[in-house]
């Protein structure tokens, strides 16, 4: 398990329509809060503001293709090559991580072959590193990597 010190910087939320709205700091626009989202814009804070990780460098809920079917991914990290690093999928808090959690990241890595995979759902968070063609489970979140 990693541990994760979030910032003190909360994301910014409104409400209209009787409804609130978190600010997505990445795509720039207003989303319905949902318990997933609060969960992604927390971590996008956690690294930009405590591992520095460039918001340039940084995309959210992006379509790709596994197979012939559609998907999303929460959260993809990329160096300054443009190469993704991290892969990102955010639950709602109270959506512990198991193997099933785990097995839908392990197919979006097979398309987006990543550095490192987390799972967080805010509360807990679990994460592997690629070394070679093996993946190793770690126990902390690297700064920018370049």
């Amino acid at each position: 398990m990693i541990e994760i010190e979030y910032p003190q910087k909360k994301p910014v939320i409104r409400q209209k329509n009787n409804s609130e709205e978190i600010l997505c700091m990445i795509r720039k626009k207003w989303l319905l809060l949902t318990p997933e989202e609060w969960v992604r814009q927390n971590f996008l804070l956690y690294l930009t503001e405590v591992l520095k990780y460039p918001s340039a460098l940084i995309a959210v809920e992006k379509q790709f293709a596994l197979s012939d079917v559609k998907k999303r991914f929460d959260i993809v990290v990329y160096n300054n090559l443009m190469n993704p690093i991290i892969i990102v999928e955010c639950k709602e808090m109270n959506t512990p991580i198991s193997k099933s959690t785990l097995q839908q990241v392990m197919q979006y890595y097979t398309v987006i072959q990543s550095r490192f995979i987390l799972v967080t759902n805010g509360n807990n968070t679990v994460g592997f590193e690629r070394i070679g063609n093996n993946l190793q489970e770690i126990v902390k979140v690297n700064p920018f990597i370049k």
